[in-house]
């Protein structure tokens, strides 16, 4: 019952009682007395009265550290010495998905931002942990966008979004964004003027608009008593006892911006840009209210017949969509 108090108190601060007394079938004022309990131990604070009481998650601790990169020590250092003690105690599988993301997020800092500071925080509640961290740096999106002579930076998004991307290939396999994103509950990527976010409870990504500063910030948030795990995230996109990373979803939305539709070969290209990196790629149409021909037979048959190797697989494609599909499929038989 306190479980269930404290991982819905958030979305119900007025009537959390009666949710969880339907919910478990008992008398409110039994719910009252684990409520009390949860009171009494800091997890929870009330305010207001009777009827307009409300309830709300505590902030068990609040904890911030600023780095200088030329004198910080390496990202295993820290999470050992600064930051698991901060979200200590819990379950391994809990902690294992935090060591992962945090010294995935704070060696990108290190590695490629050009950063002469980092930032850490941490806060925690009794139902969820978060973690955010913040270089001065050029900016995770600009870079991406320098690199690969990008127009615009949000077509940065679009190929972290995809996974096996870096610009240091020498020393990293461009995995870490990917999986990162796809372990914790929430996920954000900002920088300049767009910010990239994975939820999840609604597993799509996301580009927004932004007014933020320079440098980059990550906000990571995870659930204190979640059972996904790092192994089980990575047999969702890899295969074999080796991990390898052969399979990835792009959500296709991200190709397109503003009220543009997917019409042009171009827009193909620059969605279809290192598929023949992976084995298998879902293509997520979720969002994509319809595909024009030219765009739908430079993804499903030009891309095919060069790179046979590669399946592709369509994903949440409405009827429009569907049908364009079916069309350039039939065509290219």
């Amino acid at each position: 019952m306190r479980t269930f108090i404290v991982a819905n108190v958030t979305k119900h601060p007025t009537d959390i009682v009666r949710r969880a007394a339907e919910k478990f079938d008992c008398s409110r004022q039994a719910i009252h007395r684990h409520i009390q309990r949860l009171l009494e131990v800091g997890a929870l604070i009330e305010s207001g009265k009777t009827r307009s009481r409300t309830y709300a998650l505590a902030q068990l601790s609040s904890w911030r550290q600023h780095y200088e990169v030329a004198s910080s020590g390496d990202e295993g250092d820290i999470w050992m010495r600064d930051v698991r003690p901060q979200l200590e105690p819990l379950a391994t599988n809990v902690m294992g998905i935090w060591q992962y993301g945090f010294t995935e997020m704070f060696n990108n800092a290190l590695d490629h931002a050009q950063a002469r500071s980092i930032a850490v925080a941490v806060t925690k509640t009794a139902a969820t942990s978060e973690v955010s961290i913040r270089d001065d740096g050029v900016g995770i999106f600009h870079k991406i966008q320098a690199a690969l002579g990008l127009l615009d930076e949000r077509h940065a998004v679009l190929e972290l979004a995809k996974g096996k991307f870096t610009t240091d290939p020498q020393r990293h396999s461009g995995e870490g964004i990917f999986f990162s994103s796809r372990m914790f509950d929430c996920f954000s990527t900002t920088s300049g003027s767009v910010s990239f976010s994975h939820q999840a409870k609604a597993p799509e990504d996301w580009i927004l608009e932004t007014d933020a500063s320079g440098g980059t910030a990550v906000r990571m948030e995870l659930g204190n008593h979640t059972s996904r795990s790092v192994n089980k995230v990575f047999k969702q996109f890899t295969t074999g006892d080796d991990f390898g990373f052969t399979k990835t979803v792009v959500p296709v939305r991200l190709a397109q911006y503003g009220d543009d539709n997917l019409v042009s070969r171009s827009q193909a290209k620059r969605l279809i840009a290192r598929f023949e990196k992976f084995r298998t790629v879902v293509l997520d149409f979720k969002g994509v209210a319809l595909i024009g021909q030219a765009f739908a037979d430079e993804v499903l048959r030009v891309f095919p017949l060069a790179h046979p190797e590669v399946e592709l697989v369509p994903l949440n494609a409405n009827k429009e969509v569907s049908q364009m599909i079916a069309h350039v499929l039939e065509t290219s038989r």
